[in-house]
């Protein structure tokens, strides 16, 4: 439940007077306000109407909570019992919350059973309803009550588990709560169980029930971020190279405009933006050049350059075209009016606008028609390049029509007499660098070997590594399967380790129509090119494949194949930093995760290569290595939505905590943290029980029983004032953190990082 500026949060000590007069006179009119929007003309709530409001996943706590709100066993919730209920629950004491809880908890399980599947509530069943024991408990919670509680928390937090694990986690919890052990749990026992984790009973709540918490007031308007120290510390490159952007295209203005000064003002203005032109349609387009980008990252100039941000700066400077653009197009219509009201002029203004009469231009009078061709043509490209085109599965009208840079240099040529002059550094840049990724990625076709079909749709490609593919962890490729689209490339992070000789690894998550397409070709039983001398390739695969043997992928939903491919790479990323931090925190969302995996294998390569051990005493020590690595510690955090996300990575994990499980507590540099947003916290009436048990069972195991690691995996999202005050805590270094997952979550962890002055770096294609 959103916490900000709620009621809730208000009476944190449990204490209903905390609240002023006001506040609480303001949440009882808006609570009958929406008891009118559920009940609906008969002023009444049903139990389906119940349902409906809570939005709760799992119908046993709606149907628990509506027989406890339910206190004349009417069979309906009246206005009167929704605001006792709600007092209890938002502004109760942790005891009466903890009442409520031990009532939800307390079944009769045969009963309520029967009652769920009968009779429905509401209307006609009063007498049903009555007589239900949904309300009414015997006082105690034995183990199969327990279990049913637990059965239906999994369900509202959207996590699997075999029936063998619900009991393991079902007797944890309850032989750890049955002090006496009686056989049956207390509310004195699940009180003093409940001690055991601190600010849970302070702050036990409904989450889904949205409806139960008043709106926060509007917010105040979202101020512009100061230009503070840790922001200057974090941007200052960014930041001075938009002052030199912006102070060349004044300089280039004030330059060509005073000039032409003797023409009058409209020319004034159309000749600067000409110049101001004459860079940006020429040097944008070194912005997109990944090869010398990639190169520069390797050079002093990665520390003074954003060279992070090319994307950005290629969009801006996109915008800054057609701005500019624009201005010069009307300049010149405001010009061609005057001119054209001349009585002397031999021209009327549609031909000195459309026509190459009145000579105007270099090439045989053509700026005014290429002029406004190159308008229409940039106009078109700036439609078809916006996000909604991009992101909606139209990806191939964005790529076609930006291929039409083409003919917009060449019309620019005939435009502007000096534009030639311009381009021709960045021109002989860039069809070097077009010629040589085509000679590089046509010279030998590469094959895809072997495809696993994982979970939430990833489709895991195995590549065979061609002998001059050298590339660094975190660095991605563009990669080309004519049997899916002949002329499509799309970039993907390589998640394999260099260090991994033979094949390359991708993993693809299906979110467009190619990534779709690619998934649904090798879901059928034989795809294309995979039957033929399957046993052969098998017996091949697994020979070259005996080094990385532990950190494969083995998942029953794979094939073997040899399907020809194109790749064009590799190209650096902003992890390519991290081998020279001191405290790497990698964040990676979802499918953001594929860039870190390959670091996470490279980063234990490298410390195996470091360490030596004695053969005679198995004394161990850690030894200098020429691979410029300084990582003192890292910390990785996954955050995924379900938790089918987390299983195709589950493997790489494992054999990482087990490496590091050799090592001794001061050696251990690596610390996971995984985090399943889908999952309810320790804090709601729904999960509380679930979550307990699950860290009940993990320190029993030591594994956790979601994913199998042992790092335990904790539910909802991170709270990142906690976890980078505990980065900053530790001073094991300068802290640069790694990102890769989406902008909104980006914007949330830049904020954080220049509160605690960390370098902050996001994966961009």
């Amino acid at each position: 439940m959103n916490t900000s500026g709620d009621p809730a949060q208000i009476g944190s000590e449990g204490c209903r007077g905390t609240m002023s007069a006001k506040e609480d006179a303001r949440w009882l009119r808006w609570v009958t306000q929406q008891f009118k929007t559920i009940a609906g003309e008969d002023g009444e709530i049903s139990l389906q109407e119940f349902k409906s409001a809570l939005h709760v996943k799992e119908s046993f706590f709606a149907e628990r909570f509506f027989a406890l709100f339910d206190s004349d066993r009417s069979g309906t919730i009246t206005l009167q019992e929704l605001q006792e209920a709600l007092a209890l629950l938002i502004h109760g004491s942790p005891m009466d919350k903890l009442k409520f809880l031990f009532q939800v908890y307390d079944i009769d399980v045969c009963a309520w059973q029967g009652a769920s599947a009968g009779t429905e509530w509401g209307a006609g069943a009063g007498s049903h309803a009555a007589s239900s024991p949904l309300g009414t408990g015997s006082g105690s919670i034995d183990p199969d009550e327990l279990r049913t509680v637990l059965q239906s928390c999994l369900r509202e937090s959207a996590i699997s588990l075999p029936d063998e694990k619900l009991d393991q986690l079902t007797l944890a919890l309850f032989e750890s709560a049955d002090k006496d052990g009686n056989g049956a749990i207390t509310f004195e026992e699940l009180r003093d169980e409940l001690q055991r984790f601190p600010g849970v009973m302070e702050n036990l709540t409904i989450s889904a029930a949205h409806w139960l918490v008043a709106p926060a007031p509007c917010p105040r308007p979202h101020r512009p971020r100061q230009l503070t120290r840790a922001y200057w510390h974090n941007h200052r490159s960014h930041l001075f190279c938009l002052a030199a952007y912006a102070g060349l295209h004044v300089l280039l203005f004030a330059l060509a405009a005073g000039a032409n000064s003797h023409l009058g003002a409209s020319v004034m203005v159309a000749k600067g933006c000409g110049q101001c032109l004459n860079f940006d349609c020429s040097f944008i387009v070194v912005l997109m050049l990944r090869r010398c980008l990639t190169w520069l990252r390797a050079t002093w100039l990665a520390q003074v350059l954003p060279l992070d941000q090319n994307i950005q700066f290629h969009q801006l400077m996109g915008y800054v075209v057609v701005g500019l653009s624009l201005v010069h197009t009307v300049a010149h219509i405001v010009n061609f009016v005057l001119q054209a009201q001349v009585e002397a002029s031999p021209f009327q203004f549609w031909e000195l606008l459309l026509t190459t009469r009145p000579g105007i231009g270099w090439v045989h009078g053509s700026a005014s028609p290429t002029g406004v061709a190159l308008l229409l043509l940039l106009l078109l490209m700036f439609i078809c390049s916006s996000s909604c085109v991009r992101r909606s599965g139209h990806f191939e009208v964005f790529y076609w029509t930006h291929l039409s840079y083409l003919l917009v240099w060449l019309l620019l040529i005939f435009h502007g007499p000096n534009f030639w002059k311009w381009l021709l550094v960045p021109g002989i840049l860039f069809f070097l660098e077009k010629a040589i990724g085509l000679a590089v990625s046509h010279m030998a076709a590469v094959c895809i070997m072997e495809v696993n079909l994982l979970p939430s749709k990833v489709t895991h490609l195995l590549i065979k590594r061609p002998p001059f593919f050298h590339y660094r962890p975190g660095d991605y490729l563009y990669l080309n399967i004519p049997t899916i689209a002949r002329y499509e490339w799309h970039p993907f992070t390589i998640s394999s380790a260099p260090e991994q000789k033979d094949t390359i690894w991708l993993h693809i998550r299906s979110q467009g129509q190619w990534t779709n397409r690619l998934y649904e070709s090798f879901k059928v039983s034989d795809p294309l090119d995979c039957g033929s001398k399957r046993l052969s390739r098998s017996v091949t695969m697994r020979k070259s494949q005996r080094l990385s043997k532990g950190s494969k992928i083995l998942l029953e939903n794979h094939q073997f194949c040899n399907i020809k491919c194109y790749i064009d790479g590799p190209y650096g990323s902003p992890t390519r930093r991290i081998f020279a931090s001191e405290h790497a925190v990698l964040i990676g969302a979802g499918i953001g995760i594929t860039p870190f995996a390959s670091i996470l294998q490279s980063i234990m390569y490298r410390h195996r290569k470091r360490k030596h051990t004695c053969p005679n005493c198995q004394h161990s020590w850690i030894e200098g290595v020429q691979d410029n690595m300084k990582l003192q510690k890292v910390d990785f955090i996954w955050i995924n939505r379900d938790q089918q996300s987390f299983e195709w990575f589950v493997s790489l994990l494992t054999k990482l905590e087990m490496d590091q499980a050799q090592e001794t507590q001061h050696d251990r540099f690596l610390e996971l943290h995984m985090y399943m947003t889908s999952a309810l916290g320790k804090n709601d009436m729904k999960a509380i029980g679930l979550q307990m048990a699950l860290d009940l069972l993990a320190n029993k195991e030591k594994k956790d029983s979601i994913t199998g690691l042992q790092t335990r995996t904790q539910p909802g999202r991170p709270d990142w004032s906690k976890v980078f005050q505990k980065v900053a805590a530790e001073k094991k270094g300068k802290v640069q953190v790694f990102f890769c997952g989406s902008p909104a979550l980006a914007k949330v962890l830049k904020g954080h990082c220049e509160k605690f002055s960390f370098r902050f770096f996001q994966e961009n294609f």
